[in-house]
């Protein structure tokens, strides 16, 4: 069975949100939600200021502290290792929501939760994510952390750096910063990517 994940290269990423707009197309994801976003951080001091940019969405951990939290099981770890949700099971408690310590997901206005399923419809049609495929600085990797030949799995090894947010809460992250600037805040983040 696949593990999926994503990486993405930080030192390509000019923060221009298409990947975040064609997430929303892709997705309908309604107005004033999002299940990917995109963080700036600006360095430096004027007049010698630069801006690094992040983009965050679910992580897709391989120990997700949202899962064993739902009371309904509508949270749960498909195939591939994906973090999913069943929406028609969901009863909008936000359990989950309150357990993600990366605060990747969101209350749909219909009621229930949602999040980045690195667009699952798609992955099953043998296709990348949207923000993978419409990313035009192709700062996104994604496929199979047990393919050594995947493109996710060439852009890890092929790295200068490879970070994670927030390593120490153990929830093992499946999506990777790959050539993270050491003043962005990622320092001291780096996770083994062969768990």
């Amino acid at each position: 069975m696949p593990r999926y994940a994503m990486a993405i290269d930080l030192a390509a990423c000019v923060g221009c949100a298409a990947c975040s707009v064609a997430c929303k197309l892709e997705n309908e994801v309604p107005v004033g939600v999002n299940r990917l976003w995109i963080r700036s951080t600006e360095l430096g001091t004027f007049p010698h200021l630069t801006v690094e940019y992040r983009p965050e969405q679910c992580l897709h951990c391989a120990n997700p502290p949202c899962v064993p939290v739902c009371p309904t099981g509508c949270c749960y770890i498909g195939e591939g290792g994906l973090v999913l949700l069943e929406e028609r099971r969901c009863i909008g408690c936000a359990a989950c929501i309150a357990a993600c310590p990366y605060d990747a997901r969101y209350m749909h206005p219909a009621g229930y939760v949602g999040k980045c399923d690195f667009c699952e419809h798609r992955v099953r049609a043998g296709r990348v994510p949207a923000c993978v495929e419409t990313c035009p600085t192709l700062c996104r990797y994604f496929g199979d952390l047990d393919d050594p030949n995947s493109t996710v799995s060439v852009a890890l090894r092929e790295a200068g750096r490879v970070d994670v947010l927030r390593p120490e809460l153990g929830t093992k992250p499946k999506l990777f910063y790959l050539n993270t600037p050491a003043k962005f805040g990622l320092a001291g983040n780096h996770q083994e990517v062969v768990s």
